[in-house]
C-alpha cells in the first residue's frame, strides 16, 4: 500500500505484524505463498554481546583509524538491505567458498595456542613426517582455490606446513584444557593421599596469577569508542541527520550522500549509470511517510526517519538509513563508498546501530530493540542477520516473537513455519470489528460500516476486509484508508 502519511506508532504496530517500508511504499510478504519466506527479525541490544567475528571488525576499524592499517580479508559482510532481487540471486558457490575460508581463519586463531603447545611437547619429528604434512597442507590449499563445497574439506586439517597435530588423529584440544589436565595430574602426583581440593585451593594463585577484568569481556561501547592516539591516522565521526522532513544538515550534504549511493549501486549491485538517479535515490531512501515527532520523554533527536552518516576525514564514506520508532531503531538500508569495502562497513554499521539503540534506551526506556528487516533462512545472503544474538523472529500467524534458536530447527525442515508452538494461539491483534475501520472517502472520514452502505461493487468489500486483516484492528481504527 502507498502510505501518504503515518505516525511512528502506526508504523511500529505494522512492522510488528510483518510489514516493511521502501520509501513511502509499505509492503507485507504473503508468507505461505512466496518462494522465499521473509521473517521479520529483531535483535535485543540490551543483552547483545559481540561475537568473535564482530570484535575482529571493530578492531580492524580501530587499527585503520589509529595507524592507517588496511587488512583486506576474503570474508566480506553483507550490508543491511531489503533488496530482495539481489538477495535471491546470490552467488551460492562463492558464498560456500568464503564460508570455508572464514571457518579456517577462525579455527586457526582458536587453535594456534593449542597447536604451539602440542608442538613443544612432541619435539623434533622426522623429515618424512614433515614432507607428508606439507603435501597434505598443499592439497587443502588447492581444494580451497577450486571453490569445492565445504563438506569436501576437513577444516581440522589446515595447520601450517610441517606444524600441528597428526591428521590421522582427533583434533587438538584447546591449550587451556591441556593446562588444566596437566595441573590435575601434577597435583595428584604431589598429593597421593587424596587432599586434592585443599591443595588445589592453596596452589591456585601460583598457577594462575589473577588478570585484571579477566571475566569481564569488553562491552560493545568499549570496543567501538576505544581511545585513539593523538596522532591517529584518521578521524571517524557519525552524524544523525533527519531525512524527512529534510533538516538543514541533510540538505547541505545531499549531493555528497547521493554520489556515495550512486557509486555503491553501480559497483556493488552492478546497476547501469542511468539507474541510480537523484529521483530514484530520493524516492527510495529519502522520502518517508513517517511524521516527525519530538515528545519531551522521547529521544533527543526525536522519532521518525534519519540518515546516520559516517564521516571519515571530512567526507562521507557510508550512510545507514534508519527509522527511530517508539520501541526500536529499524534499519532500512546501508550504502557505502566501495573503496572502503575492506572495513566491513555492513557489519560495522550494524554494530554502531545496536550501540545507538542502547544509547537511546538510556533516556527512552521503552526503546529496547533493533529491527534488521527480514531474515530469509533459505537464502545464504540474508542468513547473516541471525548472527546478531540474542534475536527473535516474528511468527507469521500469531505475530508473537520467538527466540531464533527455537525457530531454526523448524526452518531446516520447511521454508514456511508457524513459530508459535501453541496450536490454540490466535492473532490477538486481528481485525474483529471491520465496521469500525476508518475510511477517507470524498474528503470525508467515516467508519467502514457507513461507507459499505454506499458501495455496490462486491470486490470492494473483499479488498477492504483484506486490508483490515493485514493491518490489524488497532491500525485499522487509527489509519485512514483512502477510497476514490
Amino acid at each position: 500500500m502507498w502510505a501518504h502519511s503515518m505516525t511512528v506508532q502506526d508504523y511500529q504496530d505494522l512492522i510488528d505484524r510483518g510489514w516493511r517500508r521502501s520509501g513511502k511504499y509499505v509492503y507485507k510478504p504473503v508468507m505461505n505463498q512466496t518462494c522465499c519466506p521473509q521473517y521479520t527479525i529483531r535483535c535485543r541490544p540490551l543483552q547483545f554481546q559481540p561475537s568473535k567475528s564482530h570484535k575482529k571488525v571493530l578492531k580492524k576499524m580501530l587499527k585503520f583509524l589509529a595507524k592507517g592499517e588496511i587488512s583486506r580479508g576474503n570474508c566480506e559482510d553483507e550490508p543491511m538491505e531489503p533488496a530482495m532481487e539481489d538477495a535471491v540471486a546470490g552467488d551460492f558457490g562463492l558464498i560456500n567458498k568464503l564460508d570455508i575460508q572464514c571457518d579456517l581463519k577462525t579455527l586457526s586463531d582458536d587453535l594456534k595456542e593449542s597447536l604451539e603447545s602440542e608442538e613443544k611437547k612432541k619435539g623434533k619429528s622426522s623429515k618424512k613426517e614433515e614432507s607428508n604434512e606439507l603435501s597434505r597442507s598443499q592439497d587443502i590449499e588447492e581444494k580451497l582455490g577450486s571453490g569445492e563445497p565445504s563438506h569436501s574439506v576437513k577444516v581440522h586439517t589446515a595447520p601450517k606446513p610441517g606444524k600441528g597435530a597428526d591428521l590421522s588423529k582427533p583434533p587438538c584440544r584447546k591449550a587451556k584444557e591441556i593446562r588444566k589436565e596437566r595441573k590435575r595430574l601434577k597435583l595428584m602426583q604431589q598429593n597421593p593421599d587424596g587432599e586434592l581440593g585443599g591443595l588445589q585451593a592453596r596452589r591456585e594463585p601460583s598457577f594462575c596469577p589473577p588478570k585484571a577484568k579477566s571475566n569481564q569481556p569488553k562491552s560493545l561501547e568499549d570496543l567501538i569508542f576505544e581511545s585513539l592516539p593523538e596522532n591517529a591516522s584518521h578521524k571517524l565521526e557519525v552524524r544523525v541527520v533527519r531525512s524527512s522532513p529534510p533538516s538543514s544538515q541533510f540538505k547541505a550534504t545531499f549531493q555528497e550522500s547521493y554520489q556515495v549511493y550512486k557509486r555503491y549501486q553501480m559497483v556493488i549491485h552492478k546497476d547501469p549509470p542511468d539507474k541510480p538517479t537523484v529521483s530514484q535515490f530520493t524516492r527510495f531512501l529519502c522520502n518517508s511517510p513517517l511524521e516527525a515527532e519530538n515528545p519531551p520523554n522521547g529521544p533527543d533527536c526525536g522519532y521518525g526517519s534519519f540518515h546516520q552518516q559516517y564521516w571519515l576525514d571530512g567526507k562521507i564514506i557510508a550512510v545507514g538509513v534508519i527509522d527511530i520508532l517508539p520501541y526500536c531503531v529499524s534499519s532500512v538500508y546501508l550504502y557505502y563508498d566501495p573503496d572502503y569495502s575492506f572495513l566491513s562497513l555492513g557489519v560495522y554499521s550494524a554494530l554502531r546501530e545496536i550501540a545507538f539503540t542502547r544509547q537511546l534506551h538510556e533516556k527512552t526506556s521503552q526503546l529496547n530493540y533493533y529491527y534488521m528487516g527480514f531474515y530469509i533462512h533459505s537464502c545464504p545472503k540474508m542468513k547473516y542477520k541471525g548472527q546478531y544474538r540474542p534475536s527473535d523472529l516474528l511468527c507469521p500467524e500469531t505475530y508473537v516473537w520467538v527466540p531464533i534458536e527455537q525457530c531454526l530447527p523448524s526452518l531446516e525442515n520447511s521454508k514456511y513455519c508457524r513459530f508459535n508452538q501453541d496450536p490454540q494461539a490466535v492473532d490477538e491483534g486481528r481485525s474483529q470489528e471491520p465496521d469500525r475501520l476508518q475510511v477517507l472517502y470524498k474528503k470525508v472520514v467515516m467508519p467502514y460500516g457507513v461507507y459499505r452502505k454506499q458501495q455496490k461493487d462486491p470486490s470492494e468489500e473483499a479488498a477492504v476486509l483484506q486490508y483490515a486483516r493485514l493491518v490489524g484492528q488497532a491500525c485499522s481504527e487509527r489509519m485512514l484508508l483512502f477510497r476514490s
